[in-house]
């Protein structure tokens, strides 16, 4: 096997407190890295970086892991820009354009859709991410749902069935959740690792917390893990049904009451959040601080999707945590690179030690803090594929 020794890296966040300075980013300055067979086989100083086959200087740049996008709609095809545009005017965001992107999506060919998820996986892996989890949803039918997610699984592992987004126009609320745990389940199942509902009684298009409930626990008994659309227009059940099942995740959290937030701290559900939403949808931000001083686990995730967030962004996540989330730039990263990972049940990315598989992050600036000293600008990308 070839070895790389990566060096003339200013900065390198291995989010490892035992191999470096700060916690929770274990910072080297002045390091490198030594990856072998697609994973980090040595970390450390410089000055003591073994030999390898082959050298490459980064030339005082940071090196963080790849960013973790934990929760995104990439399978989709049409445009909801004027629905946009109507909501910077004062329309509210409710969930019932998803119906569009459907039409839309169901219309096109295989061909189609896969050079446009192929072109968002680009996007995002230019933009530093190198893992990203992608949803079913813009289907709505057996044969569209298990063709999302029979595509999705051409770009990553990490592949969520949400039949459970709304329900479609036209069919009946019980006759959908027959199907969705049903029928449909029983041929997405084998092209998913996860299964996630939207579970919103804000929304009429959305499933209450009985409805969310039955299609969970339908998911883990076809032996998929559990993910959750919670509280985004409102306080509801979202939330604390998702930790009393054991859901991975549970994302946007945006409306949280006091109990919420106790059973987040209670639990191993990570909250992520999604503040590309509220920018999206002029939303309040969800309150990152409240839930770090509470000592629950936050990731950070695009939901790129073309109605409520049409953004691959990570560095911009990270920089709108850190504005209008109250988090500091490190928690942000390790948020969008550790919490991801922990949000999908990962413990091979997200962090850079010996073992682990070498997704890195390239920056071009000297500290990591210039994701968020730096908003708008593309200072990071990918140097490995995504997973």
């Amino acid at each position: 096997m070839t070895t790389t020794l990566l060096t003339g890296i200013a900065e390198l966040v291995t989010n490892d407190p035992s191999l470096g300075d700060g916690s929770p980013l274990g910072l080297l300055r002045d390091a490198a890295v030594i990856v072998e067979d697609g994973h980090v086989a040595w970390v450390g100083p410089a000055g003591r970086a073994p030999g390898a086959d082959r050298r490459r200087d980064l030339g005082g740049r940071a090196v963080v892991p790849g960013f973790v996008d934990s929760h995104a709609h990439l399978v989709f095809a049409g445009d909801r820009a004027a629905e946009f545009a109507a909501r910077m005017s004062g329309a509210r965001y409710d969930g019932g354009g998803i119906a569009t992107t459907v039409a839309a999506t169901r219309a096109s060919s295989d061909d189609e859709l896969r050079a446009l998820l192929g072109g968002r996986i680009a996007e995002m892996r230019a933009q530093g991410t190198t893992t990203v989890e992608v949803k079913s949803g813009y289907g709505l039918t057996v044969a569209d749902e298990v063709r999302a997610l029979r595509l999705a699984g051409e770009v990553t592992q990490e592949t969520t069935y949400l039949g459970a987004h709304v329900v479609p126009a036209g069919t009946g609320r019980d006759d959908y959740l027959r199907l969705v745990t049903g029928d449909m389940l029983a041929a997405c199942a084998p092209y998913a690792r996860w299964i996630d509902v939207f579970c919103e009684p804000a929304s009429p298009h959305a499933f209450d917390g009985d409805e969310a409930r039955a299609i969970l626990t339908a998911g883990r008994d076809a032996g998929l893990g559990l993910r959750v659309h919670g509280n985004q227009l409102s306080a509801g059940p979202g939330v604390r049904l998702a930790v009393e099942l054991g859901a991975a995740s549970v994302d946007h959290c945006t409306h949280l009451t006091g109990a919420d937030v106790d059973a987040l701290a209670g639990g191993t559900t990570v909250a992520t959040l999604l503040p590309g939403v509220e920018f999206s949808t002029r939303s309040p931000y969800p309150d990152a601080r409240r839930l770090i001083d509470a000592g629950v686990t936050v990731a950070l995730a695009t939901d790129c999707n073309p109605g409520s967030c049409y953004t691959s962004s990570m560095p911009l996540v990270m920089a709108l945590a850190v504005r209008e989330m109250r988090m500091t730039p490190a928690e942000a990263l390790w948020a969008g690179t550790a919490g991801g990972a922990k949000a999908l049940r990962r413990d091979d990315i997200g962090v850079l030690s010996p073992g682990r598989r070498a997704n890195l992050t390239i920056l071009d600036a000297p500290s990591h803090v210039h994701l968020a000293y730096r908003p708008g600008v593309p200072i990071a990308r990918a140097i490995d594929g995504l997973s």
